[in-house]
C-alpha cells in the first residue's frame, strides 16, 4: 500500500528514470543488479536493505610515521588483529615485524591519546628477493610470508621473539597469494602458473590442484570454510569448494561496459569474528584496480552494492567487525599535476564515510589494527598510521552515558544507560536503531519501525508510518514513542521539542515530561499548543511563524535541489543546514524563517552557543568555523548584512561542545588534543581522545568510549574524566598560594559563578565571613548566604569552625569539635542529617536522658531498616525487637519464613491489636490455617476466620466456627463445602457433613442417590438395602426437625395440633418435589423382601419364600421385573405353585427390556417345566388372599413375609429409637462404608 500510496525519489530522475544515491557513483546496470530505486522500503534517504545513507560519518588523521633503513621500499603490510604485532615486507628481502605498545600511568592519556612507542622492531632473515606477501594465523600465532621467488616461510614466537619454523619452495612459480581460514587449521596458496596447495596449519599437505591454463593471483577463504574464491589475472573470479572442485564462476555486475584490461586489486571476506553491524550484512569486498568495487552477502549473490571509488586501487580490507571497508589506492586531483594518494571508507551498504590523503608517491598496502582504531599504510619506504574516529551512536544526559553496540548473539542494537554517578547500568535492545540523540533529563531514540510487532503493524497499517522517535527517560524507560513517516537522518532536541529531518523536510514535535518548567517555557509550550503538537515543513517552505505548520506527510516526499545535510536548535533558535552551503535560521517555538546565511561548505555539525547568538560548524572535512549569527557587517557591495563568519578555523576537528553557562566558551576535539577556548583564544591543549559529554562550570566531563566499546558490558568509572579549565585551576593556585584578596580581584576580572563559589568557600574556611557573603551573592547562592548569616550569629569561634567543618562534608572533623564542646546534642543531629543511624546509636549509648529514649527507638527502627533494605533480615530483627516496631518485625519473620516467631509475635499482641489481621494474612498466604485463624478471631474477625477455613479447605473447622458464631452464612457455607466435596467424588463425607449440621434433607438425598447408583450396579443387596435404610432414618429425622421447629414456632393452647398440622402442609410442599418423602421406607422394605425370599427358599422353606416373592410385585419401580419374576417363578416352581408360576413366566416373555434370545431362553424353560406339570397351583385357597390387591389386601409380616391374619400384631416405631442407637449406625455404617449397619 506503501508503494501505491507515494514515491520517495532520492532526487530528479536521470534520463534513464533512474535516481542517484547520494555519496555513490552511478555505474551501469546489469541484469540481476540491484536496483538503487528502493524496492521494500520507498524512502528517500534508504537504501535496498532500509538502511538511512548519508548520517554516518568517520575523522580520519595521520598520526605516525615510521620509516624503513635505507629507504627500502615497502610491498606489504599486515596487522595482527590479537596480540598486535605489524609486520612489513618489501624490497631487498626485506621482512621486519613491529609493536606499538602505549605506557603510561596517568589514567587520563587512555587509548588514541596515550604515547606509543615501538616495544619491537625485529629484522626477520630468510628473503632474498622481494617481500610481497605477509599473513597472519592469529589463532596459533604464525606469520607466513612469502617473496618473489616463491619461497614460503613459516614464522613463530618463541621467548619474546621471530624464528623460521618452516619452509618451501616449489622453485616453478611465484606464489601470488595466500589465507588462512577462519579457524586457523587450513592456508589455501596459489601460484602464478595456477597451482593450488591447501595445508594444515602443522606443515602437512592435504590436497593440491593445477589449474590448468589461467593465471592465478588472489585467493579467500568463506568464514565457513565451505568454498574457496580464486581471482585469475584476467579479471575473473571463480569458485571452487574446499575439495577443490569447480562450482560456478562469478558474475561481476560492477564490470558491465568496461572495456579494456582490469585485474584485481583485492579480495576481502570479513568472517564475522566479531558479528554483524546488521543481519544479512554484505561481506565479502572484490576491488579491482580501476576503481570499481561489489560487496556481496555471499558468493552467489545476484543484488551485490556496487561502488565506483574513482581511483587507482591497489589494496582493500575490512576493519574487525565488518562495519568500515578501506579502499586504499590513488587519485588524480584537478588541482595538482600528479595523483594523490587516497584512502576511501565505505560501509557494508556502500555508503561514503570519508576520505584520508596520504602524502608520498606511491601506496603499496594497508591494514586495520585490532580495535578498529587505527590504520597502517604503507607508502614508499615509510609507514604511516591513521587514527579513526568513529561516529559512535551514543549521548549523555543527566549523568548518564548512553550508547549502542552490536553483539555477535543478537541481531538488535544493545542500547546501554550507564548511570556513571552511581555506576548502574540499564540495558535495552533495540532494532534497526538509527540514532541517538540527549538533551537535559532525556533521550531519544530514533528507530525504524518494527514490521514484525504485531502492534506496529496495526499502527503501520493505519498511519502508513516508518519510523519510531522513542522518548526515554535516563534508565531508558519509554515515555511516549512517536511514529512519523519522515525518514530521522538528522535528529536534535531541546528541552521541549524534539526536531527531525529528512534530506527534504523537517518534522517538529512538542514532547511532554512529567517535569517543572519555567514560567517562560510554560508560556511557549501554552502557544504552541494552539498550533499543534506535531507539525512538518519543507525546507523550501517560507515559514511565517504563524498558525502554517500542519501535520502533512506529503512534504516529506517534495524533492529538493538542496538537501538538508545538519540541523541543531536550542529553545528559541532552530539551525537548518544545506549541502550549498547555505544556513536557514528558524525562530521556536512558533516556526518562522527569520534569516537564510551562505558559508562556503558542507556542513556536519552544527552546534549553538547557550544564548543563540553563535553557531558552530564542523564540515565533511573536519574543519571547524563560526559563525556570528546576530552581527551586522558591510559586505563587499556595500549593503548592511546580518551574519559574520567569524575569523578562527581549526583543522582535523572531530568534536565540539558550547558552554551551557557562558556564550563564549567552548572545547574542541582536535587529533588527540582538547582545546579551551574563550572569546575564541585558546588555552593550552590537554592530551585525551575522549568524546565531550558536558560542558559546565568550568569543568568537561568526556567519556573514553573507544575504551569502553572494548568491553561494553563492563564500563568503567575510571573512563569517565573531568577537566578544570585554566581559570578553574588559576583560581584555585591563587587562593592557595597568594591569597584571598588577591584571588579575589582575579575573580572580579574573570567573572564566574564557580569561581565566585570556589573563593566563597576558602573564605568560609578562614572565617572571611564578610568575603564568603560577598561571593555567594555574587554566584546566586541563597543557601550560602543563609548559612553566613546563621554563622554570624554565633559566638563561639570553634563552634562556627564546627559548622564550617560540617559544611564541607568534613563530618568526623566537625563531630569531635561538637563532643570536645560538649555539645553531645549537636554530633547527634549532625549524624541524623546524615542518616548516619549506626552513629547515632553510639552516641546515644554514651549518654542519658528522658528525649534519648524515644530516639533511640527511632534509631534502633531505623538501623533494622537499613539491613531489611539489604536482606539481612536476621540482622533486622534484633533492631525491631529493641525498637519495638511490630510491624516491620511480622514482615521481616514473614520473609524469613520463621512462623514460629511471627505466631509468636501474634500471640504477645493485645486483642484487637491493628496488626493481627495483617498476620493472619500472612498465615492465609502460607496455608497455616490454624495459626491463621487464632489470629482473626484475637482481632475479633470470626467472618474472616471463617473466609480463611474455606479457602484453605479447613470445612470442617469453618462449619464449626460459623456454628460458635452464629453466622446466617451456615447454609451457604455448607452448599459450598458439600459442592467441595461432590467434585472430589466424596459424596459420604458430604452427607455426613449434612447429618452433623442437621440438614436431614440434603443428607438424604444424597444417600438416595448413593442407593440409586449402587442398585443400577446390581451390588450386593444386603448394602443395598443398608443405604436405603440410612436414606430413610434420616427422613424420619428431617421429619421430626420439621415437627420440632413448628412447635417451637406455635404457642397457645392449640399450639400441638396447630404445629402437627403446620408441620404436615410443609412436608407436603416439599413433597410435590421429592416423592421419596412420600414413602422413605419403600425401598428398603423391597430390598428386605427380595434378601428375605431368597433366604427362606435356600433354607428349605418354599412355601414361605413364594408368600414373600409375591410381595415384590410391588415393588417393580425399585427392583429391575426381570429379577422379580425370576425369584417368583423360582419359588412357585419349587412351592408347586405351577400356576402362579406360569403367570411369572408369562410376564418374563413379555418385558420389553429382554432380547429376542432371552426371551426365548425363557419359552424353552416355560415349555420344559409345563409339559410335565399342569400350570394349576394345588394350594390355591392359601395364595388367594396373596393374589388379591387393592384395599383387601392383608397387612404383611415384616419377618417372615406372611400375610397378617390375627388382631394382636407388634409394630415398630423408628421414631421412638434411641438417639444414641441411630448415632452409632451412622457412624458404623459411613466409616465402614455401608459394609453392616
Amino acid at each position: 500500500m506503501r508503494g501505491q500510496r507515494r514515491k520517495c525519489p532520492f532526487g530528479a530522475p536521470d534520463a534513464t528514470g533512474r535516481r542517484r544515491l547520494p555519496g555513490r557513483r552511478e555505474l551501469p546496470r546489469a541484469a540481476g543488479t540491484r536496483d538503487l530505486q528502493l524496492r521494500r522500503f520507498p524512502v528517500a534517504g534508504f537504501d535496498c536493505w532500509g538502511r538511512p545513507l548519508g548520517v554516518s560519518r568517520m575523522f580520519f588523521y595521520l598520526s605516525k610515521k615510521v620509516a624503513m633503513s635505507n629507504n627500502v621500499k615497502l610491498k606489504c603490510i599486515s596487522w595482527n588483529k590479537d596480540q598486535g604485532f605489524i609486520a612489513c615486507g618489501g624490497d631487498d628481502g626485506l621482512l621486519r615485524v613491529l609493536k606499538l605498545e602505549t605506557q603510561t600511568d596517568d589514567t587520563k592519556l587512555r587509548g588514541l591519546a596515550a604515547p606509543s612507542n615501538l616495544s619491537m622492531n625485529q629484522t626477520l632473515e630468510g628473503h632474498s628477493g622481494s617481500v610481497q606477501i605477509v599473513t597472519w594465523n592469529e589463532q596459533y600465532q604464525k606469520l607466513t610470508t612469502s617473496d618473489q621467488n616463491g619461497l614460503i616461510i613459516v614464522w613463530m614466537l618463541y621467548k619474546g621473539s621471530w624464528y623460521e619454523e618452516m619452509i618451501n619452495n616449489r622453485n616453478k612459480s611465484v606464489v601470488r597469494s595466500m589465507s588462512w581460514n577462519a579457524d586457523g587449521q587450513k592456508i589455501c596458496i596459489v601460484y602464478e602458473d595456477g597451482a593450488v596447495i591447501v595445508g594444515s596449519v602443522d606443515g602437512n599437505r592435504i590436497w593440491g590442484k593445477d589449474l590448468k591454463g589461467v593465471q592465478l593471483c588472489h585467493v579467500a577463504w568463506s568464514a565457513d570454510s565451505k568454498a574457496l574464491l580464486f581471482g585469475m589475472a584476467n579479471g575473473e573470479i571463480h569458485i571452487y569448494d574446499n575439495q577443490g572442485n569447480f562450482m560456478v564462476k562469478m558474475k561481476m555486475n560492477c564490470l558491465v561496459n568496461v572495456t579494456g584490461a582490469v585485474s584485481i586489486a583485492g579480495i576481502h571476506w570479513y568472517h564475522g569474528a566479531e558479528g554483524y553491524v546488521e543481519p544479512d550484512c554484505p561481506c565479502l569486498a572484490i576491488c579491482f584496480d580501476n576503481g570499481r568495487c561489489q560487496i556481496m552477502r555471499h558468493e552467489n549473490d545476484q543484488n551485490p552494492v556496487l561502488i565506483d571509488t574513482g581511483m587507482y586501487v591497489v589494496s582493500i580490507q575490512w576493519n574487525h567487525t565488518g562495519s568500515v571497508l578501506a579502499v586504499a589506492g590513488s587519485q588524480k586531483v584537478i588541482t595538482q599535476d600528479k595523483d594523490v594518494n587516497t584512502v576511501q571508507f565505505y560501509t557494508p551498504f556502500g555508503e561514503h564515510l570519508g576520505t584520508l590523503m596520504v602524502p608520498g608517491k606511491q601506496m603499496s598496502a594497508l591494514s586495520w589494527e585490532g580495535g578498529g582504531l587505527k590504520i597502517a599504510l604503507t607508502v614508499d619506504s615509510y609507514i604511516y598510521f591513521a587514527n579513526i574516529r568513529p561516529d559512535y551512536k551514543w549521548g549523555y544526559c543527566s549523568n548518564t552515558v548512553v550508547y549502542a553496540y552490536t553483539r555477535r548473539d543478537r541481531p538488535e542494537y544493545c542500547v546501554t544507560f550507564w548511570d556513571t554517578k552511581n555506576n548502574d547500568k540499564y540495558v535495552k535492545y533495540v532494532k534497526s536503531l538509527i540514532s541517538i540523540t540527549t538533551c537535559g533529563d532525556f533521550c531519544i531514540l530514533a528507530t525504524k519501525a518494527d514490521e514484525n510487532h504485531p502492534q506496529v503493524v496495526l499502527i503501520l497499517s493505519v498511519l502508513f508510518v516508518q519510523f519510531v522517535l522513542v522518548l526515554c527517560n535516563s534508565i531508558g524507560t519509554p515515555l511516549d514513542p512517536k511514529y512519523i513517516d519522515l525518514v530521522p537522518l538528522f535528529v536534535t532536541m531541546t528541552k521541549t521539542h524534539v526536531i527531525a529531518a529528512s534530506k527534504e523536510a523537517f518534522y517538529i514535535w512538542q514532547y511532554r515530561v512529567a517535569k517543572k518548567l519555567t514560567a517562560l517555557e510554560i508560556n511557549q509550550i501554552t502557544r504552541s499548543r494552539k498550533e499543534g503538537r506535531e507539525r512538518i515543513y519543507h525546507v523550501d517552505d517560507t515559514p511565517s511563524g504563524s498558525l502554517d505548520g500542519v501535520l502533512d506527510y506529503s512534504k516529506a516526499i517534495q524533492g529538493t535541489r538542496d538537501p538538508i545535510c545538519a540541523i541543531t536548535a536550542s529553545d528559541k533558535t532552530l539551525i537548518v543546514s544545506r549541502e550549498s552551503g547555505t544556513f536557514q535560521r528558524y525562530s521556536l517555538p512558533n516556526v518562522g524563517l527569520i534569516q537564510k546565511y551562505s558559508l562556503n561548505c558542507q556542513a556536519y555539525q552544527l552546534s549553538l552557543n547557550c544564548n543563540s547568538s553563535r553557531l558552530a560548524v564542523i564540515d565533511i572535512l573536519g574543519v571547524l568555523t563560526f559563525f556570528d549569527l546576530d552581527a551586522r557587517v558591510t559586505d563587499s557591495t556595500g549593503q548592511q548584512v546580518v551574519g559574520e563568519l567569524l575569523k578562527l578555523e581549526r583543522k582535523d576537528v572531530w568534536d565540539m561542545k558550547w558552554a551551557k553557562d557562558n556564550p563564549d566558551l567552548f572545547a574542541v576535539m582536535e587529533k588527540t588534543r582538547m582545546y579551551v577556548f574563550r572569546n575564541l583564544d585558546p588555552e593550552e591543549p590537554i592530551q585525551t581522545s575522549g568524546y565531550i559529554c558536558n560542558f559546565e562550570d568550568l569543568e568537561i566531563k568526556s567519556v573514553l568510549l573507544d575504551e569502553i566499546l572494548k568491553n561494553p558490558e563492563y564500563p568503567n568509572k575510571d573512563y569517565i574524566i573531568n577537566f578544570e579549565i585554566r581559570s578553574l585551576r588559576d583560581s584555585r593556585a591563587l587562593i592557595e598560594k597568594v591569597g584571598i584578596e588577591d584571588a579575589s580581584q582575579f575573580i572580579e576580572d574573570n567573572p564566574h559563578p564557580r569561581l565566585w563559589r570556589l573563593l566563597a568557600e576558602a573564605a568560609l574556611q578562614k572565617l572571611d565571613l564578610h568575603t564568603a557573603e560577598q561571593a555567594f551573592v555574587r554566584c546566586k547562592d541563597y543557601q550560602g548566604i543563609k548559612f553566613v548569616k546563621r554563622l554570624g550569629n554565633l559566638q563561639s569561634e570553634p563552634m562556627k569552625q564546627a559548622e564550617v567543618a560540617a559544611y564541607f562534608g568534613r563530618f568526623e572533623e566537625a563531630e569531635r569539635m561538637y563532643l570536645d564542646m560538649d555539645r553531645r546534642d549537636l554530633a547527634i543531629s549532625l549524624r541524623l542529617k546524615l542518616g548516619d543511624w549506626f552513629r547515632v546509636l553510639q552516641l546515644l549509648k554514651t549518654g542519658s536522658g528522658d528525649a534519648d529514649d524515644s530516639l533511640l527507638e527511632q534509631a534502633h527502627n531505623a538501623i533494622g531498616d537499613y539491613f531489611a533494605d539489604r536482606q539481612k533480615r536476621l540482622n533486622a530483627i534484633q533492631y525491631y525487637v529493641q525498637g519495638r516496631n511490630q510491624e516491620r518485625l511480622a514482615e521481616c519473620y514473614y520473609m524469613l519464613e520463621d512462623y514460629v516467631g511471627l505466631e509468636n509475635l501474634a500471640s504477645s499482641l493485645p486483642e484487637n491489636h491493628k496488626l493481627l489481621p495483617e498476620i493472619a494474612q500472612m498465615f492465609v498466604r502460607v496455608g497455616m490455617c490454624e495459626q491463621a485463624v487464632t489470629a482473626f478471631l484475637k482481632c475479633n474477625q470470626p467472618k474472616a476466620a471463617v473466609d480463611t477455613c474455606v479457602h484453605l479447605n479447613q470445612w470442617n473447622k469453618a462449619v464449626e466456627l460459623a456454628k460458635s458464631h452464629n453466622m446466617k452464612e451456615i447454609g451457604s457455607l455448607l452448599a459450598r463445602y458439600a459442592s467441595h466435596l461432590l467434585e472430589k467424588n466424596k459424596i459420604l463425607d458430604a452427607i455426613e457433613l449434612y447429618r452433623k449440621a442437621n440438614y436431614f434433607y440434603d443428607a438424604a438425598k444424597l444417600m438416595f442417590k448413593i442407593a440409586d447408583e449402587e442398585a443400577k450396579k446390581r451390588t450386593k443387596p444386603l448394602r443395598v438395602k443398608k443405604l436405603y435404610v440410612l436414606s430413610a432414618l434420616l427422613i424420619e429425622q428431617y421429619h421430626e426437625q420439621i415437627k420440632n421447629a413448628q412447635r417451637g414456632k406455635v404457642k397457645g393452647k392449640s399450639s400441638e395440633a396447630t404445629s402437627a398440622l403446620a408441620g404436615l402442609l410443609e412436608e407436603e410442599v416439599l413433597s410435590t418435589s421429592s416423592r421419596f418423602t412420600d414413602n422413605a421406607w419403600r425401598g428398603a422394605e423391597a430390598y428386605h423382601f427380595f434378601i428375605l425370599a431368597q433366604r427362606q427358599l435356600y433354607e428349605g422353606y418354599v412355601d414361605t419364600a413364594l408368600k414373600t416373592a409375591l410381595h415384590l410385585r410391588d415393588y417393580e419401580d425399585i427392583i429391575p421385573a426381570v429379577e422379580i419374576y425370576s425369584l417368583l417363578a423360582l419359588c412357585a416352581c419349587a412351592s408347586r405353585a405351577f400356576g402362579t408360576c406360569s403367570k411369572a413366566f408369562i410376564k418374563l416373555e413379555s418385558l420389553e427390556t429382554l432380547s429376542s434370545e432371552q426371551k426365548q431362553q425363557y419359552e424353552d424353560l416355560a415349555l420344559e417345566i409345563f409339559t410335565k406339570h399342569t400350570p394349576k397351583d394345588n394350594r390355591k385357597s392359601e395364595l388367594d388372599g396373596l393374589l388379591e390387591g387393592g384395599e383387601g389386601k392383608l397387612p404383611t409380616c415384616v419377618a417372615t413375609g406372611s400375610p397378617i391374619t390375627e388382631y394382636q400384631f407388634w409394630m415398630c416405631s423408628v421414631l421412638q429409637w434411641d438417639e444414641e442407637l441411630t448415632n452409632c449406625i451412622y457412624r458404623e455404617s459411613l466409616y465402614n462404608k455401608v459394609d453392616s449397619i
